[in-house]
């Protein structure tokens, strides 16, 4: 059984409008039908596409969500070379090495974006953050947190600061 295209139209029509919170009514004209989708599209393109932006950290801004500060802890390089397992599939600790994510080869005082050859976000691009170990480990809790619109996907490790530590204890070693 074939629902042809003005039976997709309003299917879709309904579900736009469910998803919404609004009743969608059952049309049995085509005219009507036609209008409901005209309506519904009209109402989808008037919603805004996405969520609003997560608010930018500051670049100098160190504060981490769970209130725990670098500081307290002392990262062990070895440890964190297990670590960076994770790390391994996008970036490289190699200098001059861009993977899916740029090199990491002296990472700690660098400024964001500024890998020459890599294709960096806008958003980290223009971040003004210079990757201290205490920024490194704000990022590391929450990435989109620090930089809403990284190209970067990893989630962070937001519950595990001795892991972020131990990671910039890594970095700082083999750089």
């Amino acid at each position: 059984m074939s629902i042809g295209r003005v039976g997709l139209a309003l299917a879709c029509s309904a579900l736009m409008l469910t998803a919404c919170g609004k009743k969608a009514e059952t049309e049995t004209s085509s005219t009507t039908t036609t209008t409901t989708a005209s309506n519904a599209t009209d109402t989808a393109a008037a919603a805004p596409a996405s969520a609003p932006a997560a608010a930018k950290v500051a670049a100098d801004n160190v504060d981490t969500v769970a209130g725990v500060k670098f500081a307290a802890f002392t990262g062990d390089a070895k440890k964190g070379e297990a670590d960076f397992i994770t790390c391994k599939t996008c970036h490289a600790i190699e200098a001059g090495v861009n993977k899916i994510g740029p090199s990491l080869h002296a990472v700690v005082g660098r400024a964001a974006g500024s890998i020459a050859g890599y294709s960096y976000s806008a958003a980290n691009k223009n971040s003004g953050i210079t990757w201290s170990e205490e920024k490194l480990f704000q990022y590391l809790e929450n990435p989109q947190r620090v930089v809403p619109g990284t190209k970067m996907s990893f989630a962070g490790w937001p519950t595990d600061p001795q892991k972020r530590a131990d990671v910039i204890a890594y970095l700082k070693a083999n750089s």
